[in-house]
């Protein structure tokens, strides 16, 4: 697809390294936002890093609650590869949209796995479609990273996730709205362990952790044991912390150095 009535932030502008971006999704109908941070370069066809973001937030919430650019440029001046940062909104529906593929609302997958990337890959000069792709996530993102990491397995070459919803029940605990309204086409779409099992011989490798006061601790844990039971190689990391914004400010940055490390291969 191409994407079309887009506008793109002036660099004088806007802050250091910053270019947001607001087009319209094919799979929303509607005009949606990508915040994409990426150090001046010569390089092309540089590696992507997907995050999203959990309930309530949006497109900045990365940048400007988790100072994701922040723990980047210091991984940089100390040895990581250079990489592109897109931070998409999950669309603005509800309290959040499970990244999922709604019957009734629009297809938030798609606007992710299409929309996004197509407009990145375009208009980014250092990105392209030979571009690796990673993703990662915390809360609610952290579900979008592990299902669509899953889902698409060819697609990524990493997946990473931070104190993760692991099912719609968990989900259930930070929204209003009754979990039947995620209603999805098929009945499995929303499960990180039946795509895992539908694409076990070409997940990419994975990681996720969780911090041992958050409320979702019990839930990282079974995941990583069923993980564990259907044979899906993976790490799983414990972490002292809750499910807030310093957390997730720290230990972003285990996702970086995973794909750097990918990357290095």
């Amino acid at each position: 697809m191409t994407i079309s009535q887009i506008e793109i932030s002036e660099p004088k502008y806007t802050a250091d390294n910053l270019t947001m971006l607001t087009f319209h999704s094919s799979h929303l109908n509607a005009r949606q936002d990508v915040n994409v941070y990426c150090q001046p370069t010569s390089q092309n066809n540089l590696p992507i890093v997907i995050l999203l973001h959990g309930v309530y937030g949006s497109n900045w919430v990365w940048m400007n609650l988790g100072g994701v650019h922040q723990v980047y440029d210091k991984l940089r001046q100390q040895g990581l590869n250079e990489f592109i940062l897109v931070m998409p909104s999950d669309g603005g529906l509800w309290q959040g949209s499970a990244y999922l593929p709604l019957q009734e609302h629009g297809n938030y997958e798609q606007w992710i796995m299409d929309d996004v990337l197509t407009a990145v890959q375009t208009h980014i000069p250092a990105a392209s479609s030979q571009s690796n792709i990673y993703i990662t996530g915390l809360s609610m993102g952290g579900y979008g990273a592990l299902r669509l990491g899953a889902k698409f397995a060819s697609r990524f070459a990493g997946i990473s996730a931070h104190s993760s919803v692991t099912n719609l029940t968990d989900l259930q605990t930070f929204i209003d709205n009754p979990i039947a309204d995620y209603q999805c086409a098929l009945p499995d779409e929303d499960n990180i362990l039946y795509w895992s099992k539908q694409n076990l011989a070409t997940l990419p490798p994975i990681r996720f952790d969780c911090g041992k006061d958050d409320a979702l601790f019990a839930s990282n844990n079974t995941l990583s044991q069923q993980f564990d039971e259907l044979g899906v190689l993976h790490s799983y990391q414990v972490f002292d912390g809750g499910h807030q914004w310093q957390y997730w400010h720290e230990h972003v940055a285990k996702s970086l150095l995973f794909f750097d490390a990918i990357e290095q291969q």
